[in-house]
Formats: structure tokens, C-alpha cells, sequence
């Protein structure tokens, strides 16, 4: 339940510090909150592997973007763009935590944030704030998730989920 109301607190303190603050802090939102999101889904995945793994992830995703919006009604496009991107990141972060299932558990958790950190990357920062492409934003976002989600992979690595 720890790793549940983690993931959900910083996706939606992330979602709702772009509404207020705009696509500049998603650098800073990158590394504090979805580098936790990206290694605390890790957790959740020994957790649910075999039970669910698919609904309630989809599920956590969904209640994090439906809380940001609900709190605030103007971050129905952060709260949609959030959810997307989350959705495909968590796909590809499955697959790759699953094909690594013989390494040691921080090479689990650091090599599946890696691709799912730039599929994150490109697509929220497309949705959130449309065309033409914000580059530095993109490219910002995911080394801050690649060396975010490092520390936090060394901070709960140990924790039972």
C-alpha cells in the first residue's frame, strides 16, 4: 500500500505543479516525482506480478490522472497527457523489467526506467503542450527520470513492497 500512495502523491503533485508552474518545472517534477513513479511501479510489479498486474496498474494510472484533475479542473489536458504517456511508459517498463527478471533487482529497476523514461519523455511533453516538439524539454526530462529513478531505485531497493 506504501508503494501505492507514493506513486500516487508524486504523479499528482508532478501533474498539478505543470498546471501552476508550466513546462519548465517538468525537469525538476522529472527527477523528484516520476523517477519515484518509475521504481516504485517496479515495486508493484513483484507485488501484483500474477495478480492483476495489467488491471491495477491501469487502474493506479487512471486514479492519478482522475486526482489531478478532480483537484483542479484546468489540468484536464496535464491529467490526459499524464495518463498517455504513464500508460505506454508502464507498458514498456513491464516488458523490459520481465526481460530482465535474471538480473539482480537494481538492474531490474534501472534498466526498465531507461526505456520508459524516453517513451515518457516524448509523449507527455507532445500531449501536455503540443507541437512543435520542446527538445530541450524532452531530452531534460529524461535524464532527470534515468538519474532520478537511480536514487530512488538506492533509497527503496531494500524495502519490501
Amino acid at each position: 500500500m506504501m508503494y501505492v500512495l507514493m506513486y500516487l502523491a508524486a504523479i499528482v503533485a508532478a501533474n498539478l505543479m505543470v498546471v501552476k508552474f508550466g513546462a519548465g518545472v517538468t525537469i525538476l517534477n522529472a527527477f523528484l516525482f516520476i523517477g519515484l513513479d518509475l521504481t516504485a511501479r517496479d515495486r508493484l510489479h513483484d507485488k501484483w506480478d500474477g495478480r492483476n498486474l495489467w488491471r491495477n496498474m491501469a487502474l493506479l494510472i487512471a486514479a492519478g490522472s482522475l486526482i489531478s484533475w478532480g483537484l483542479n479542473k484546468d489540468a484536464g489536458r496535464i491529467a490526459l497527457a499524464s495518463f498517455l504517456a504513464f500508460a505506454a511508459a508502464g507498458g514498456v517498463d513491464t516488458l523490459a523489467y520481465h526481460l530482465l527478471k535474471s538480473q539482480r533487482q537494481i538492474v531490474r529497476m534501472n534498466g526498465s526506467n531507461i526505456p520508459a523514461a524516453a517513451v515518457d519523455s516524448i509523449i507527455f511533453p507532445l500531449v501536455a503542450f503540443g507541437w512543435p516538439p520542446m527538445l530541450g524539454i524532452m531530452a531534460g526530462q529524461f535524464l532527470a527520470k534515468v538519474f532520478g529513478g537511480a536514487i530512488w531505485s538506492l533509497i527503496i531497493r531494500e524495502r519490501k513492497a
